[in-house]
């Protein structure tokens, strides 16, 4: 696979009036075309942080980020769905297509095509109270595939599910990027989530976050998250993960 995303020496830092913070230090990945790939680490240690800088919400302080196609578009779906209340199913997943002002015929026939693909041709009309956690999320996922990213950042997209639904959720957003062929950066704190759906995952040190170790995820059977978490070598991977976060309570 083709390297879609190079961030080489990453750094980012921020000021205040009596001193400097560094945040993100010395971060160099690649991500290939179509890899799903997670980032864990310690809680506040700057993961967060990463996907604002890519998706240039936030200014880098140092290195360089280089996309390897041109006009690579990216889109980013939060921990909430932020969803608008009078806004059908259909009219919230063409929100970005109208900002970017790309809403077509042809878009919106494909985001239709989407919705009924994924189990969402009967709320097509409906407002989003009418939709449990799960389905509201999976629409969320929808609105951003809509305006039709090369990358998906995805920022705890499960975390404000109970953990039944976030079971279910996470093997329905991982068939929807692959079948839609997308690359994937995911930020979680839940080693389970990160293994069962990445091909590789990140580990970062506490702040400043500097990538202490990558791991290829190689699980016997590979197939849905869910069947993922029971493959033999799912246990391994997560105590080795676990013992490089260094957490303690």
């Amino acid at each position: 696979m083709d390297t879609i995303l190079k961030i080489d020496h990453l750094n980012k830092s921020y000021h205040d009036m009596k001193s400097v913070i560094l945040a993100v230090e010395d971060v160099t990945l690649d991500i290939k075309e179509k890899e799903f790939i997670s980032i864990v680490g310690p809680s506040g240690c700057g993961k967060s942080t990463i996907l604002s800088i890519l998706s240039n919400l936030e200014k880098k302080s140092g290195g360089n980020i280089t996309f390897n196609k041109e006009n690579c578009k990216l889109g980013y779906m939060l921990q909430k769905d932020s969803l608008f209340p009078w806004r059908t199913i259909l009219e919230n997943c063409l929100l970005g297509l109208e900002i970017n002002q790309e809403l077509t015929q042809e878009n919106k026939e494909r985001v239709v095509r989407l919705l009924e693909t994924y189990g969402l041709k009967d709320f097509m009309d409906k407002y989003p109270d009418s939709l449990s956690g799960g389905m509201r999320q999976r629409v969320a996922l929808i609105r951003t595939l809509a305006i039709n990213p090369d990358i998906l950042l995805l920022d705890e997209p499960f975390s404000a599910l109970d953990y039944q639904t976030r079971l279910a959720l996470s093997d329905d957003v991982y068939k929807i990027i692959k079948q839609e062929g997308k690359t994937a950066i995911m930020v979680t704190h839940d080693l389970a989530e990160a293994i069962s759906l990445s091909d590789r995952i990140v580990v970062l040190t506490k702040r400043p976050a500097k990538v202490k170790k990558i791991y290829d995820i190689h699980l016997t059977d590979k197939s849905s998250p869910i069947h993922n978490r029971k493959c033999k070598e799912f246990s391994i991977y997560y105590d080795k993960i676990w013992r490089d976060l260094d957490v303690h309570l």
